[in-house]
């Protein structure tokens, strides 16, 4: 019995080395794509697709959702209402890092990627990455990627033009952008959406952490 333990600590231990091993794979990783990332982030900036140009108050809202804490955290964030487990730094590794991301252990290398983001390129600059890589679901020509172009896409306007409904809309399918339909009538979409929207005006807060579904704004 007492081997058995013993070989089942090592292989404990081993599993426990691989997987920070995994997670700073990822983190090396980030910092050797850093200067092209920077220089993605940036090229996106200029063009007017970065988050500011979604307006003040339009910005407000979609990181209300997405990740209350984004302008503090570094890179993750454990304890934020409404945040769960995948903030929009994780969020944008999930693509920038992966070809095709797989959940389980590719968290781990998610979450390292996110730290090393964290560290080389400002937070204006993630956020822009994030928005311009972002899945938007189906629009009216087919399979809709980045914020920006559903805007257009779907309104025929860019995001600080939309009306608050119209943002909120846009903001409300990034949770399941499969699940939801932009282009034609959704009451799934109506009611994720109108939960955003007292989320928005303060007339709700999330249930706690893990509630990126909005339940405490039903």
């Amino acid at each position: 019995m007492m081997r058995i333990l013993k070989y089942a600590g090592v292989a404990f231990a081993l599993l426990l080395v691989g997987l920070v091993g995994y997670g700073a794979k990822g983190y090396w990783d980030a910092l050797s794509d850093a200067e092209s990332l920077r220089t993605r982030a940036d090229a996106v900036i200029a063009q007017g697709r970065g988050g500011d140009s979604l307006g003040a108050a339009h910005r407000a809202i979609l990181l209300a959702v997405e990740d209350p804490n984004f302008s503090t955290h570094s890179g993750v964030d454990f304890s934020t209402p409404g945040a769960g487990l995948t903030t929009i730094t994780q969020s944008a590794a999930k693509r920038l890092a992966f070809e095709k991301f797989h959940p389980g252990i590719g968290k781990i290398r998610q979450t390292g990627y996110a730290l090393g983001l964290e560290s080389r390129l400002s937070k204006e600059q993630i956020l822009a990455l994030w928005l311009e890589t972002l899945e938007m679901g189906k629009g009216p020509n087919g399979w809709m990627v980045g914020f920006h172009s559903a805007s257009s896409a779907i309104y025929g306007r860019p995001p600080a033009e939309l009306t608050e409904a119209e943002f909120i809309r846009l903001a409300a399918v990034l949770i399941a952008p499969a699940s939801y339909d932009l282009v034609r009538s959704d009451p799934k979409l109506d009611e994720r959406a109108a939960r955003i929207q007292r989320l928005a005006a303060g007339a709700c807060v999330p249930a706690g952490f893990s509630d990126v579904w909005l339940e405490g704004c039903q």
